[in-house]
């Protein structure tokens, strides 16, 4: 684990040169005070939905929250917080379900996500479609793990899917809404996702983020290219 770090951190020193211009020092500056202003803001008042969610999700019995690992800025890795939206046992019925199944495992080489996906539950499903189970991602946004508008977070086996465009993704934070969300979702494949996430840092500005922020609630709203 601590050499695959490494090995990502490395990639960024040595890449990040071609990150435009949110390699500067001040870019880096203004894009964080934003996400941190407008995050704390959100926690606070959001928090009884929260709790409210979070007492819902927890009637099955299991844990309200979970983190999964991702790939943030020069190759850290961080948990994810998100709302639990899938059962117990996510992972194995994952493999048994690609297994015995060649449409979906076309499905998920392709796109990393199935539209019928069995390890959700009803109340998960409802969170996903209204994208309720990534707010938790607020709590990153104020940590410095993520910034609210950036790259779709990665896992760290997603990096090929990235080639030579991995630097792009490693040189900033990953964030809650970004070009993919506003792009198409599920309705791109991954590599066209990577050239939408590339062209964003490269042509970054303040304007821009607040433009994908606004476009993200019509998004969520009419469920534009959700699955």
């Amino acid at each position: 684990m601590a050499a695959h770090v490494v090995t990502l951190a490395y990639e960024a020193q040595s890449d990040c040169e071609n990150a435009g211009y949110l390699h500067q020092p001040l870019a880096h500056f203004v894009k964080r005070g934003f996400d941190i202003v407008l995050a704390s803001t959100a926690l606070v008042l959001f928090a009884p939905l929260f709790a409210a969610i979070a007492v819902i999700v927890r009637r099955d019995g299991g844990p309200a929250f979970f983190g999964q690992q991702r790939v943030g800025k020069n190759g850290k890795l961080f948990d994810c917080y998100k709302f639990r939206s899938m059962r117990a046992d996510a992972a194995e019925a994952l493999a048994v379900h690609l297994a015995s199944n060649p449409l979906a495992a076309a499905e998920w080489k392709r796109f990393q996500k199935l539209r019928n996906d069995i390890r959700i539950t009803p109340f998960g499903r409802f969170m996903r479609r209204a994208s309720l189970d990534e707010w938790p991602q607020l709590i990153n946004v104020v940590k410095g793990d993520m910034s609210l508008v950036g790259p779709r977070p990665c896992t760290p086996e997603q990096k090929d899917f990235y080639a030579q465009e991995f630097s792009y993704y490693l040189s900033v934070r990953p964030g809650i809404t970004g070009p993919w969300q506003v792009g198409g979702r599920n309705k791109l494949t991954f590599q066209e996702r990577v050239a939408l996430e590339s062209d964003y840092v490269r042509n970054w500005n303040l304007a821009a983020d607040i433009v994908i922020l606004l476009k993200t609630i019509p998004t969520l709203l009419y469920k534009d290219g959700a699955f």
